[in-house]
């Protein structure tokens, strides 16, 4: 059974930074693509950041240049590195682990998602 799981949401400063932590097992993480979504307030979620099982990034428009994706093989983990946040930034955060097909498309194993709050 695959279990994908979040942490590091929290309540932030405008221009503060965040590190959100994403854990994935019963599936062989090397091998998968992985990525982060959110959903703000209203609005559907939406693409943020991926990483391919060879280190290729990818980044929404409003994620490059402030936030960093990355992984860690060793143990099963992706982090998104938040700095610059905005108000605009708020919002539910999740990650996902490929399952079918690109995993900016969307076909993933999803965790329950980790709160970001952004205070002006």
């Amino acid at each position: 059974q695959v279990q994908v799981a979040e942490s590091g949401g929290g309540l932030v400063q405008a221009g503060g930074s965040l590190r959100l932590s994403c854990t994935a097992s019963g599936l062989t993480f090397s091998t998968r693509a992985m990525a982060w979504f959110r959903q703000r307030p209203g609005k559907e979620r939406e693409f943020v950041a991926a990483i391919s099982r060879y280190g290729l990034t990818d980044y929404s428009d409003s994620a490059k240049g402030r936030f960093t994706i990355s992984r860690d093989n060793t143990k099963n983990t992706s982090y998104l590195q938040m700095n610059s946040l905005k108000p605009e930034d708020a919002g539910v955060y999740y990650c996902a682990a490929e399952r079918i097909g690109p995993v900016q498309r969307g076909n993933n194993y999803w965790g329950q998602g980790t709160q970001v709050t952004v205070s002006s």
